[in-house]
């Protein structure tokens, strides 16, 4: 019984995913030869092909983490990830979304009380990589309001492409290094904070630190500035007075934030 267009697409997606895991008669039994090559080798060029396609298009979305693991090493990570989640999405930008669980779960470590910071690095670069490269396309303030220095705190709000993320590692600064073709050598573990964001399709990091990382992190979860400043106190163990006489004397993180477009107008 000839097989349905399904079953052939789903041995197709099979021999591109994994080629051991495909026979040789496989391809001779679905694939016609030419004169200059069997099946077997004009599927072997789709293959290699779709590999280095995706190899290329995952080198695109984490460069720093590829200079980190190398080449040869980075494209075996990746090989093992699209076997173990392979691509969901018709378009190839959504294809390292889930890279940085992948290598998360699939840490050597994963099952000894200590683990490695060299391990700890990867992941916490990949999880940063990940982000900035969501942030540029992802819903942002195009079309809306944004706010300006003397925009009121009241109608401050966090524009959409806003995040923040807590990284065990230097990550952003070892980034900017790899894209200013710089070679640097992985980082000692230190505590960031970065803020990532984009204005006018550029995407800009910050690095901020621990209290205006839960600052921020409130307001991203849509928390007004009295109320994020509330949260502030709270972590801080100071009043809410307190931080909020903190944030009046931050004129200049306030200005800096806003000209980077960190924040939106309220709708009125």
């Amino acid at each position: 019984m000839a097989e349905s267009l399904i079953e052939l697409q789903k041995w197709m997606h099979t021999a591109l995913l994994d080629p051991q895991a495909v026979p040789e008669a496989g391809s001779t039994d679905r694939l016609v030869p030419n004169p200059r090559l069997s099946a077997q080798d004009a599927l072997a060029i789709y293959q290699r092909s779709y590999s280095l396609r995706i190899a290329a298009c995952m080198r695109e979305q984490f460069p720093a983490l590829c200079h980190a693991l190398g080449d040869e090493l980075f494209n075996d990570f990746v090989a093992e990830y699209v076997r173990e989640a392979p691509p969901e999405s018709y378009t190839l930008y959504d294809l390292g979304r889930r890279f940085t669980d992948y290598l998360e779960a699939n840490r050597p470590d994963r099952d000894e009380e200590l683990r490695e910071g060299w391990i700890d690095f990867i992941v916490d670069l990949a999880r940063f990589e990940r982000s900035v490269f969501a942030t540029f396309d992802c819903p942002g303030a195009e079309g809306m309001e944004l706010a300006q220095r003397d925009t009121p705190d009241r109608q401050l709000k966090a524009q959409p492409s806003l995040s923040v993320g807590q990284y065990r590692f230097p990550v952003a600064k070892y980034y900017h290094q790899v894209r200013e073709k710089l070679s640097p050598s992985p980082p000692d573990p230190i505590t960031s904070y970065i803020a990532i964001v984009r204005k006018d399709y550029q995407t800009t990091t910050l690095q901020i630190n621990l209290n205006q990382f839960v600052f921020l992190n409130a307001v991203c979860a849509g928390s007004s500035i009295e109320r994020a400043l509330e949260v502030v106190g709270t972590h801080a163990s100071v009043t809410t007075d307190q931080a909020k006489a903190t944030w009046a004397r931050m004129d200049d993180v306030r200005m800096a934030w806003v000209d980077a477009g960190f924040f939106v107008v309220r709708e009125r």
